[in-house]
């Protein structure tokens, strides 16, 4: 496929929606296709890096909203079924027992394969998420410059 772009928005926050997401990714740049990520509110919880999630410099509520949502890819809940973890629990059996790979695979897929990960700087202002926070693959722009990107692109998804 030559010079094709696909543009991903990732709004969600849910396990599910994230593989199917990652799994596009990953399989756009296998055929060549560039490929730009844009995560925005729920979604930026998914590039979240647990061991790098800090209380520091925050204010009452960015502490308590930090406390309460996932923090990274592992931590997602499902859309659907989820059953207070345990629907989540029995699809990650089901995906062992068909020895596929986890989002978290996807994601690192993705990142190694050369995906543009972009955060949205207001989603991140708002939510609380500090940069330094997310993977070291993100690149944090505004919505006029995501808007510029997809508008080239030929292909775009919102999930």
């Amino acid at each position: 496929m030559e010079n094709k772009k696909i543009n991903i928005l990732m709004f969600s926050g849910e396990y599910d929606k994230a593989m199917a997401a990652l799994i596009l990714a990953n399989s756009a740049k296998e055929m060549d296709v560039e490929v730009t990520m844009f995560f925005a509110f729920w979604g930026l919880c998914l590039l979240r890096e647990p061991e790098k999630v800090t209380m520091d410099n925050k204010t009452m509520y960015e502490k308590m909203f930090s406390a309460m949502t996932p923090k990274g890819a592992e931590q997602l809940p499902l859309s659907k079924m989820n059953f207070s973890g345990i629907g989540k629990e029995m699809m990650l059996d089901m995906i062992n027992d068909n020895e596929a790979p986890r989002l978290i695979d996807f994601l690192n897929g993705a990142r190694k394969k050369g995906v543009r990960f972009c955060g949205c700087k207001l989603s991140m202002d708002i939510m609380g998420f500090k940069e330094e926070e997310l993977i070291p693959e993100l690149e944090v722009i505004d919505a006029k410059t995501y808007l510029s990107d997809a508008l080239e692109s030929d292909m775009q998804l919102f999930i």
